[in-house]
This record gives structure tokens, sequence and C-alpha cells, in this order.
């Protein structure tokens, strides 16, 4: 237990010391990209500091497998250099027995950046949207996903219009029992329009069954309300801006995305993209063990062997080739080819499995 526990306490700090590493290099990073962004927009170097700081921990979660790797790397070469390797074996240990501690470390940090740094993730790039969008004086999001439907925002010189559809097509482009309402400069309500299909059609939405409530004609609207079979509305939302609109799944909590999910089915939307995410996200603690299987596979061996940067160059080859095979597994799911299932687990189960036939077959040896 002692052995375990100093390996598992090594494995801790490798891994804390090269995340320090990436976030300053990456913080570095961001920083010079968000003055380079805005340079035009009038903004401060603390608010581009503040910007770098949310952007950070989203890219620090996209490379956790990669600094997971690294981190292996650094434990096993310590590790040989200090014939600590030597001993373990000579005590008795064998290659597996010690893989056991950095492992379950591994699942650990999984477990917690999936229930802790996820939610800490969404909330920081979705603050990390709204600051950029209201420092490049840019229009925000156009459509949400709520439990009462789909909810739409266009605007145009004369006020806003804000429209509610109880289901909508795949791209919210076609409406169900939809319901438009304009508001004026002041944000009072001066029309309402309420119809049974509304399709988008380049410059308009053109309405079915629907029936008009015009406010500024005085105080009774149910009287001067017309029914028409037909009929048009200026609308300057493009196919294009409604698909952009959708945020992508890490944007989503995990512990709100089933949620989520469930909302976008109901409107009628596919959520097999945030299926996909949320299974991987499930998956990622796996992930990060199998990644500390690669890398002890190629670097657990005593340092008088030579080749040692090879062996380093070789990890790092098949962690980034894992990477690229969850990556592709990620589109083929997203896309409908393979089941979500098996989009998400297939990459770091086969991953495991690789890298423990490799390390039994150096056992044997």
């Amino acid at each position: 237990m002692t052995l375990s526990l100093y390996v598992a306490r090594r494995f801790g700090l490798a891994f804390l010391g090269v995340l320090l590493v990436f976030t300053f290099i990456l913080g570095l990073l961001d920083m010079v990209e968000q003055i380079r962004r805005f340079a035009g927009d009038n903004v401060s170097f603390s608010q581009a500091a503040g910007l770098a700081a949310l952007d950070v921990p989203s890219s620090l979660y996209r490379i956790l497998p990669l600094t997971m790797i690294l981190s292996a790397i650094v434990l096993f070469l310590g590790l040989a250099r200090t014939s600590e390797l030597v001993v373990i074996r000579a005590a008795g240990r064998s290659a597996l027995s010690c893989l056991v501690a950095p492992v379950l470390t591994a699942l650990a940090i999984g477990v917690l950046a999936v229930t802790v740094l996820n939610p800490i993730v969404a909330a920081t790039s979705n603050e990390y949207e709204t600051l950029s969008t209201h420092y490049s004086q840019g229009e925000e999001n156009v459509l949400s996903i709520s439990r009462e439907g789909v909810w739409l925002r266009q605007g145009s010189a004369d006020g806003q219009m804000v429209i509610r559809a109880a289901k909508a097509n795949s791209d919210a482009t076609v409406l169900h029992d939809a319901t438009f309402i304009s508001l004026n400069k002041q944000a009072q309500p001066t029309t309402r329009v309420e119809a049974r299909v509304a399709h988008l059609q380049p410059g308009a939405w053109k309405l079915t069954d629907a029936k008009v409530w015009r406010f500024d004609k005085g105080p009774n609207a149910e009287k001067t309300a017309r029914d028409m079979t037909e009929m048009t509305l200026p609308s300057d939302l493009t196919q294009a801006q409604i698909r952009d609109s959708f945020g992508p799944p890490s944007a989503v909590p995990i512990w709100q995305l089933p949620g989520f999910i469930d909302r976008l089915e109901k409107a009628g939307f596919s959520a097999r993209q945030h299926r996909v995410w949320l299974q991987m996200e499930l998956a990622l603690p796996l992930l990060l063990a199998a990644m500390v299987l690669v890398g002890a596979g190629f670097t657990m061996r005593h340092a008088r062997s030579g080749g040692t940067g090879l062996m380093v160059l070789l990890a790092l080859m098949a962690g980034f080739g894992i990477f690229f095979l969850r990556n592709f597994a990620q589109v083929l799911g997203e896309n409908g080819q393979i089941p979500v299932p098996l989009a998400a687990w297939s990459p770091p189960v086969v991953a495991v499995l690789l890298a423990l036939g490799f390390l039994l077959h150096l056992e044997e040896g």
C-alpha cells in the first residue's frame, strides 16, 4: 500500500506539473490571440486577459488526454532514471501491479474532470462567448431551446421580433404552432401573429393559417384581429444563422445535458451530436487510463537500455493516434455511420486492450 501511494503521489505531481506548463503556454498564446482579434474594438489589456482566462479552461480540457500521456512519460522516465523501477521489480512487483496506482489515479482525475471540470468549462465557455460578442458588438445567438419549445429572435431598425414555436424541423426553417410578437424600439409589443405553419424563405417568413392582432389599433386587439390563409413577415434570418446559433455540446454542463437532449428531441431537432458528446464524456476516465497504459508500454524500461528519445516519440505518436481515432469515431457517430455507444467507447476500449497486450508481451519477454 505504501509503495502504491508513493507511485500515485509521484504521478499526481507529474500531472500537476505538466498541467501548469500547458496552462502557462496556452495562457500566453490565448492572450496574444485576444489582443490580435480585438485590436480594432478598443479592448483593454485587462479585458483581453479576462477573455484569455475564460478561454484557457476549454483548451486545457480538450488536451487532457495529451496531458495524461505526458504525465505518464514523466513518471516512468523519472522512476527509471533513479533506478526505482529496478528496485520495485527486484521486490517482486510485476509491471502490471506497478501500474495499478497510476491507472487508478488517472481514473480518479477523469471522474473529477467530468463531474467538476466539465461544468466549469461550460460556464467559462459561455461567458467567453458572451463577452467576446459584446466586445465585438456582434449579434448574439438567435435560437434557444427550452421546455416551452423553440425560441428565435430577429432584429431590424424598427425593433425586435420574438418567435416561439412548439416544434420545428431539424434546422428550424419550418415552425409548427408558431407565435410572432413584434416589439418596437421601446420594447413594447405592437403586433402578434399566430400561425399553424411558418416556412423560412429568403427575406421573409411564409405563414399558413395565420391570425393577426394589432395592439396599436385600439384597446381591443381581438376586435380588430384578422384571419389570413397565407401571409408573409419580413425576416433577415438565414438557415446558416440559425444553424450557427446552436452552441457546441461542450457548452452544456454534463449534469444538464440529458435534459437538454430531451428538450431538443421534443422540439423536433436531432440530438445525435449531443448524445455522442455525452457518451464520450462518460468514457473520458477510461481514455485517460488508456493513455497511462500507452505511456507505460513505451517508457516503463530501464534508462540504461538506450533509445529513450525514440520510445518517448513512439509513445507520443501512439497517443496522437488514439486521439485521432477518437475524433474520427466521433465524426462517424455524429453522422450516423456507426452507433453512438460504439463511437464513444470503442477508441478507449481498443486503446486499453492494445496497451495491455503490449505490456503483457514485454512482461513475458
